[in-house]
């Protein structure tokens, strides 16, 4: 049984990895952190977790962290969790982390996207890229897994079978994207308002959302060579979810048939 910890526990990927590993059989939840104002008991906090966890919402102590958990998800925000990551890889534990400060390995990309400076690049330069399809026995051995970023999660499978087997034109790719409302996160906001977002869709970070050059980086390493990517996303009038449109220019004719049976084998496991 792995002892788990959730680190920022008490956002929506917080509240998700919560309902995760109590349903895992292999996984014991054992220790929870926030912010102090956001502590207490999980059930208050999450009333859908009533009955089913008695544990508390604390601030993190790393000494006691060490005594209860074999492993750490870190739900903790962009910029935020880069200074905490090396505290738990301190402690022995190994982690997995939800923001995006270990997924981009070029450090000037990352600053010019997320506009913070870099401050842990030795493990950045160690963390694995935590999409199990394609990378699974580097994450097996990994003791940073960086989790990767929802857009870039759904845009990649549908074209790592392409670009593994060389079918596609690499040099204009386009990935268009609609989420769910809840991909904003937790905290209220006047453009998330119910009225607002009801029967309404949008586009935002136009040809320049961060989640682009995390695609393109991935990418390129299934390819062997430099890929190329636009990417606009757009948030639509629903809570949860991501539908994704993949458009690539085929080399060679390829039939429907052919594409199946490619999938298939990718994706057989």
């Amino acid at each position: 049984m792995i002892r788990i910890a959730i680190i920022g526990a008490s956002g929506y990927t917080g509240a998700e990895s919560i309902e995760i590993i109590l349903r895992h059989p292999d996984a014991e939840l054992t220790y929870l952190t926030a912010l102090l104002e956001e502590c207490g008991a999980v059930e208050d906090v999450f009333p859908q977790f009533k009955g089913r966890c008695d544990l508390q919402i604390e601030p993190l102590g790393i000494d006691k962290l060490a005594g209860l958990a074999d492993a750490a998800l870190c739900c903790l925000p962009h910029k935020v969790s880069m200074g905490f990551v090396p505290k738990l890889l301190d402690a022995g534990l190994k982690v997995v982390d939800f923001s995006a400060d270990y997924r981009i390995k070029d450090t000037k990309v990352y600053e010019k996207f997320y506009q913070v400076k870099h401050t842990d690049k030795t493990n950045l330069e160690t963390a694995v890229y935590g999409l199990p399809e394609l990378f699974r026995e580097q994450i097996k051995g990994a003791d940073l897994i960086a989790n990767p970023g929802c857009y870039p999660t759904g845009a990649l499978l549908a074209i790592a079978p392409l670009l593994k087997e060389a079918l596609v034109d690499t040099s204009s790719i386009i990935v268009n994207s609609v989420t769910g409302s809840s991909g904003a996160g937790k905290n209220p906001s006047e453009k998330f308002h119910f009225p607002n977002m009801n029967e309404n869709i949008f586009a935002y970070g136009i040809g320049s959302h961060r989640h682009m050059p995390e695609m393109e980086q991935v990418a390129s390493s299934i390819a062997g060579s430099d890929v190329r990517i636009l990417f606009q996303p757009h948030v639509g009038p629903f809570d949860r979810g991501i539908l994704s449109t993949v458009y690539c220019q085929p080399k060679d004719k390829i039939t429907s048939e052919q594409l199946s049976q490619l999938y298939s084998g990718f994706y057989e496991s």
